[in-house]
């Protein structure tokens, strides 16, 4: 069956609804469901709408129009460009039990000309926003979820026609199986394992080696290792958001980098005590640095790695969402030097302020954007207790610690 088609476009929708949300329980009868979407993936919104309605629950739906960003950045002064509907915004937030938003783009490169400086000030204008829906999460009040709808423009900016593009989209997220819920779950089980096993280990540091790369990573004994949540759909990797501090070396990451609008390759890191002393890249340079200059984006939020057993994503497809969680030949590694994901604490989130984070050496900031890369490498993790133990190798988990 092609995609959109409608028993895969059903499918999809009851992965999202009633699987991905609500801790892969999927939602009850009479929770409220915000329904954020593209217009040019209008078609998968019927499938979303419906789900949400047969579960007994309430859609709002917000139906993004195609188009209309790059007149706002073109032609709107600095106050229109930060200005948000504060109150509206909010309200949202309180009134929402789970938020289901949609990756989806008619012209990929619709904002390529933007000034990098006014993006990263629309994008600080609505932290607040991302601050509400976090916190609200981090009460166990809210669920999320983030997926991908192919469009021509999309397969074109990697060179797929657009019905490779979509299939990478139905492999990817088990929608050629009559009831891809149950692989997610064997999925699921594989990677709840790995992640226990890698959580026993009382981890110090890593260590990543490879020609392109030699970087130490400093973890603490406060830290877990995070792992699939329904937050993304698909998600196939390991994570953790390390001590901010304790990054140094270099990484050169061989896959680039989309970022609104504009292409960004050839990445190359060196970090001191856990900041970013030099940032380099082949194309796109002065978008990488202007990144970086946003505040506490100069710091590691995030370090991760997938195994290649598990995913079925063989292609790079210029978006984040499924370059992150790449398999083939060596899985991937990617760390976003930007925010950091409070649940990689161990204990209560909800009950740690601000300061109490800042405190354990959590980075935070408004940009949260991973860098990739699908070279073999060995990671091996220094122990509190001064022994080694190699955790990774040749694009997989071992089998040994």
């Amino acid at each position: 069956m092609y995609y959109p088609h409608p028993i895969i476009l059903e499918r999809y929708a009851r992965v999202l609804i009633n699987f991905a949300l609500h801790w892969w329980q999927g939602v009850k009868p009479g929770d409220v469901v915000l329904l954020a979407v593209p217009e040019c993936a209008r078609s998968l919104l019927d499938y979303l709408y419906r789900a949400v309605i047969d579960a007994g629950a309430h859609p709002v739906v917000r139906l993004i129009p195609d188009g209309l960003s790059a007149y706002l950045f073109e032609q709107g002064s600095d106050d229109q460009l930060t200005w948000t509907a504060r109150h509206s915004l909010l309200g949202e937030v309180e009134d929402i039990d789970h938020r289901v938003a949609i990756i989806a783009d008619h012209d990929k490169y619709e904002l390529a000309h933007i000034d990098p400086k006014k993006i990263m000030l629309r994008q600080k204008s609505m932290k607040y926003y991302k601050d509400a829906l976090f916190a609200k999460e981090d009460q166990g009040k809210l669920t999320r979820t983030l997926a991908l709808y192919g469009t021509s423009s999309m397969a074109a900016n990697v060179g797929m026609s657009l019905q490779e593009y979509r299939n990478q989209i139905i492999n990817a997220c088990f929608l050629d199986h009559e009831d891809p819920i149950a692989h997610w779950r064997q999925t699921f089980s594989f990677l709840e394992h790995t992640k226990s096993r890698l959580n026993a280990l009382s981890i110090e540091r890593l260590h990543v080696q490879w020609e392109d790369v030699d970087l130490r990573i400093k973890i603490w004994a406060n830290r877990q290792r995070l792992g699939w949540s329904g937050r993304n759909i698909p998600s196939f990797e390991l994570f953790i958001s390390p001590d901010r501090r304790g990054t140094n070396w270099w990484m050169r990451f061989n896959q680039p980098l989309w970022r609104n609008g504009s292409v960004i390759k050839g990445i190359v890191l060196r970090f001191d005590n856990g900041v970013v002393v030099e940032a380099t890249a082949q194309e796109g340079e002065q978008l990488l640095k202007e990144m970086i200059a946003v505040e506490n984006a100069n710091k590691i939020g995030e370090y991760s790695l997938t195994d290649r057993r598990t995913s079925r994503i063989d292609r790079i497809m210029g978006e984040t969402l499924y370059d992150e969680n790449i398999g083939g030949l060596f899985g991937n590694t990617h760390l976003a030097i930007w925010s950091a994901y409070k649940e990689s604490y161990r204990g209560d989130v909800a009950s740690v302020s601000k300061d109490q984070r800042d405190e354990r050496w959590f980075n935070d900031s408004v940009i949260h954007t991973d860098i990739v890369s699908t070279t073999n490498r060995v990671v091996t993790a220094t122990l509190t207790d001064g022994s080694c133990v190699v955790i990774y190798r040749d694009g997989q988990f071992c089998d040994t610690f």
